[in-house]
């Protein structure tokens, strides 16, 4: 019937991803679980899956197995239903990105293949990727709640000390790009500033809480582990020949961890800051300024206080290492600029736009202290 219908290759998916009958309606999974209708749906919905219509069959087996095992949990007091709901979001949103980028690694060596001499099915190349998961996802989730559970345990008392310090990091002229570069090759772009972003944050002790397309945002517990990956990432983006300069912003402070994300002022101050920057430096808060002040491989320059959105008047300050002059760090920004400006007007010129002043090669007018 499947072939008959076009929907072979939607069979064979359904058989290999799942391999469970779909059986149950809201109601009969209500009822063999002990929930309400709506907490069914509810629980359905966190986990990012379209809501069954009425008497349509989205369940097997062992999805009532898995919400009958929350409900008792629910039940015994072992976990409020808040938290319960919570963690079907977390739990939800990351495996939709996991099996997303699954899906993606399988159809681009697909691809390849077809281009190659080298023929396999799609589901034979997928049956031998697959059965491996399960362990992987396991394995990878238990290393992660322990360093999760004994990076809470060695903070201690969120209330006591400096707080943890925000780290935003901002890939400078990548919405200029984003309008004249190929898909494939912004996606080359956004690959290798998520890798350098990684390399650095996790080898220098921080952890990365998400990416925003050409922005990374991490957190670090302490505050010279956390310049020491700021600069590092702006010093690296500026030894790359293939991304643009990266700026960053850094504060200090209170912070809301929530559901894998963080939230506050302090993530607010970092945020901001890192759009008043300039390409290839890193900013820093009054309060990390301070803590970092009389440690000898640091040096700062003032910024006019800036009157930042929903925060008011901040006396920002830009962080360097103590050998690096301020002149040879404002010739290096100006001329990784030089490097940007080339490639655009080469990117433009293949539309036959040239800008102003490209012609006699003069050097890039002066950037606004947003950088943008």
């Amino acid at each position: 019937r499947a072939e008959a219908d076009g929907t072979l290759a939607i069979l064979a998916i359904d058989r290999l991803a799942l391999g469970q009958e779909i059986c149950h309606d809201v109601t009969a999974a209500a009822e063999l679980t002990g929930l309400s209708e709506d907490d069914v749906r509810h629980i359905w919905r966190s986990l990012g899956f379209p809501e069954p219509a009425e008497g349509e069959a989205a369940f097997s087996d062992e999805d009532v197995r898995n919400m009958r095992a929350v409900a008792e949990l629910m039940e015994a007091g072992v976990v409020r239903p808040d938290i319960a709901f919570a963690m079907t979001r977390v739990l939800g949103s990351s495996m939709a990105r996991v099996a997303s980028a699954i899906v993606d690694a399988v159809s681009a060596q697909a691809e390849e293949l077809e281009q190659s001499e080298v023929a396999l099915d799609p589901a034979i190349r997928a049956g031998g990727f697959l059965p491996m998961f399960p362990d992987i996802l396991e394995q990878v989730w238990r290393r992660h709640l322990q360093a999760a559970a004994r990076r809470r345990l060695l903070r201690g008392d969120p209330e006591e000390g400096e707080g943890l310090v925000v780290g935003f990091a901002d890939l400078v002229g990548f919405t200029a790009l984003a309008q004249q570069a190929s898909d494939e090759e912004l996606a080359q772009v956004v690959d290798q500033f998520e890798r350098l972003a990684y390399d650095v944050i996790i080898a220098g002790g921080g952890r990365v809480v998400k990416m925003i397309g050409d922005e990374v945002m991490f957190l670090v517990d302490d505050p010279v582990a956390a310049a020491e990956i700021a600069l590092g990432i702006a010093e690296a983006s500026r030894s790359s020949a293939d991304l643009t300069d990266v700026r960053v912003g850094l504060a200090i402070g209170p912070v809301l961890e929530r559901e894998g994300d963080a939230y506050g002022a302090t993530v607010n101050l970092a945020s901001r800051s890192t759009a008043i920057a300039y390409p290839g430096s890193v900013v820093v808060s009054p309060e990390l300024r301070a803590v970092l002040a009389e440690h000898p491989d640091y040096a700062f320059r003032n910024l006019r206080p800036r009157s930042l959105k929903n925060i008011g008047r901040v006396s920002l300050s830009v962080l360097r290492r103590a050998d690096d002059r301020p002149s040879s760090l404002r010739g290096a920004i100006d001329g990784r600029r030089r490097q940007v400006r080339e490639v655009i007007v080469e990117r433009l010129a293949t539309i036959g736009v040239e800008l102003p002043g490209a012609a006699e090669g003069s050097a890039p007018a002066d950037e606004p202290s947003s950088g943008r």
